[in-house]
């Protein structure tokens, strides 16, 4: 999460290009979304398991980071590759996406949420019901994202669950009892899926990064350069982690 803010603050500023990042996780963790309250997990479950726990600078609800492909993007706010308000650059990023499901094989969708469904966003889980323009496959959330405007730049970051038990982070958040925890873990079950379920067959981290990376060149028009982060890249990503990641008063402020 600090070096997505890193790469934010030299994208905004027109220091570094605009940047896609692909990358995972190591151990396992739980992040919350950035008005998520922390009475939503379960602290002692989280430690049995070994898992760490970290809250975004994005809003949404809960994702285990487990198992999966994580995207990132940083551009300025007047980048005309992401350019429009939130749902229109949501739905430029969507595009990309979906080509690149394609491209592996799966068949996505993307749409315009229910305004019915509005009363779902107070599940902690955030891949329970999906937002405007995430991804879903045979009516189940694929890919999970949020998105966050800030010093004139625009953060986008997602997940790709590439194989595992869905319902896994059932066991480290909080419910009234054991019945609702299991009404949980069986709505999940029915509205959410990973790349390995969708396909029938398992992919590699890589191939989907490939994918990814072709699906964003195509739909965006835009061919991409390689590189590693910047000294000043690492240097804030150091600030910030020890200053905002490492710090209970922002990761439990809520």
């Amino acid at each position: 999460m600090a070096v997505d803010e890193a790469i934010l603050e030299s994208a905004s500023t027109k220091t570094q290009l605009p940047t896609l990042r692909l990358y995972d996780w190591s151990p396992y963790t739980l992040s919350l979304g950035h008005a998520q309250p922390i009475s939503d997990v379960n602290l002692e479950a989280l430690k049995a398991h070994q898992w760490t726990l970290v809250r975004r600078p994005t809003g949404g609800r809960a994702i285990l980071h487990a198992d999966e492909l994580t995207y990132s993007v940083c551009a300025p706010i007047d980048d005309p590759t992401i350019y429009g308000n939130v749902l229109e650059s949501y739905q430029k990023i969507s595009n990309a996406l979906l080509r690149a499901l394609e491209i592996i094989g799966i068949n996505a969708d993307s749409k315009l949420k229910n305004p019915g469904d509005s009363h779902l966003s107070h599940d902690p889980v955030c891949f329970q019901f999906p937002s405007d323009y995430e991804i879903t496959f045979q009516d189940k959330k694929l890919i999970g994202s949020a998105q966050a405007r800030k010093k004139n730049g625009v953060l986008q970051h997602g997940a790709l669950p590439l194989f595992g038990e869905i319902t896994r982070i059932i066991d480290v958040l909080n419910f009234p009892d054991s019945s609702s925890m299991q009404d949980a873990k069986d709505g999940l079950i029915n509205r959410a899926t990973t790349i390995k379920d969708s396909l029938v067959r398992g992919i590699s981290w890589f191939e989907l990064a490939d994918a990814i990376s072709e699906g964003f060149e195509e739909k965006l028009s835009i061919n991409f350069i390689k590189s590693s982060l910047s000294k000043q890249e690492i240097s804030k990503a150091v600030h910030i982690y020890r200053e905002k990641y490492t710090n209970d008063a922002w990761t439990m402020r809520i």
